[in-house]
């Protein structure tokens, strides 16, 4: 069957340069027809590989001053763990074979930059192998406020201490009409775009996210993806774009939204998203993220043959999103990511978090074979 998609916007694509005006344009074509542009982008640009990381989520507090709409995960009164505590779940991901450590948290009023670099000076001196990929935008511009220091500054104090890269996280969507309804009080558009661009003139590559599905227009959806790709173009330091569809359950905006008639989204919506940004990104961005925690296992599959190439992380506790109202648990073994892999006509591969395979000594030994 003939592509309905004009050959000047695959041409166009296949350049990455694919204009706002296109991608409209390609979203309003069939469904399949997208995906499949952007699942032939994805085998030129990563070739049949999906990879994973081993690694583990450990959110220190969910007291945050944040004023979040959308935030099920926040308590006033909850918990805060202790160096003594983050330590001890690090350890329980090193014996798991983790490569990394994901560590954020709410927006606590009384601590300044010396907290966060007390956390990674403390794992760092104990697992010193083990990738932290830590603190959000948010958390670094908090932690440089409450410091009364410059971003700049307070970045080359965290790398010092042993910060090796950064969720892309905050994003939410990158435009000051939604933000102001959403996370008043969140740093807006060119502060998160401040602290991204800074962190990669430091040395520390970076994730870029999107909370996909609540009160945005599909305009600020695309424009979102060209503000991620003006920043690559300028700094070279994203390793993976991660669309996140919003949760609606357990948090005000999500109830608005509900009592309005309308739910989560739907998959159809997910997979254009990431097929889109597969396509806007290409050339740019090497890897997109389908976020099966988010998804649910079986989408996330589905998700691999529109654009997609990796599977996120083991997670071993996953508190955020479950929080909000995702069913599809808290864990995934390395075991049974490379089984949804391998089930999808796929190779899979694990990684580190930015991206270089991890060769395990089986696989060192067939590589060996097969050179031989």
């Amino acid at each position: 069957m003939m592509s309905m998609i004009p050959d000047d916007i695959i041409e166009n694509a296949y350049k990455g340069k694919t204009t706002k005006d296109e991608a409209l344009t390609l979203l309003q074509t069939q469904p399949f027809e997208l995906f499949e542009l952007a699942d032939k982008l994805r085998q030129e640009a990563v070739g049949d590989t999906v990879t994973y990381v081993v690694n583990r989520n450990i959110n220190f507090t969910d007291r945050c001053v944040g004023k979040c709409g959308f935030c099920a995960f926040k308590d006033s009164s909850g918990y805060l763990l202790s160096t003594e505590d983050i330590l001890e779940k690090v350890s329980e991901a090193d014996k798991t074979g983790a490569t990394e450590v994901c560590i954020q948290g709410g927006l606590l009023p009384d601590v300044d930059l010396d907290f966060y670099t007390n956390i990674l000076e403390s794992v760092k001196a104990e697992f010193p192998h083990i990738s932290i990929h830590a603190f959000s935008p948010m958390e670094v511009y908090h932690a440089a406020q409450q410091s009364e220091i410059s971003v700049d500054e307070a970045l080359l104090q965290l790398k010092k201490a042993g910060l090796d890269t950064m969720p892309g996280t905050a994003a939410e969507i990158l435009s000051d009409r939604v933000r102001e309804k959403i996370c008043p009080g969140k740093l807006n558009t060119s502060e998160w775009i401040e602290v991204v661009s800074k962190a990669h003139m430091t040395g520390i590559n970076t994730t870029a996210t999107i909370m996909y599905g609540h009160i945005e227009t599909i305009e600020e959806r695309i424009d979102h993806i060209m503000l991620v790709r003006d920043i690559q173009k300028n700094t070279g330091g994203i390793t993976e774009f991660v669309p996140l569809p919003f949760m609606p359950y357990n948090n005000k905006i999500g109830q608005e939204i509900i009592e309005s008639g309308r739910y989560a989204t739907t998959g159809i919506d997910d997979l254009k998203l990431h097929a889109i940004a597969r396509i806007i990104l290409n050339t740019h961005v090497d890897n997109i993220q389908a976020s099966w925690v988010k998804l649910g296992k079986k989408l996330a599959q589905v998700a691999l043959h529109c654009g997609a190439n990796d599977l996120g992380g083991t997670l071993m506790e996953e508190k955020i999103s479950s929080s909000a109202g995702a069913r599809n648990g808290e864990f995934m073994s390395a075991r049974e990511l490379e089984w949804f892999i391998t089930a999808s006509g796929r190779q899979p591969l694990q990684r580190n978090t930015v991206y270089k395979p991890i060769i395990s000594s089986d696989n060192a030994v067939q590589m060996k074979i097969e050179i031989l």
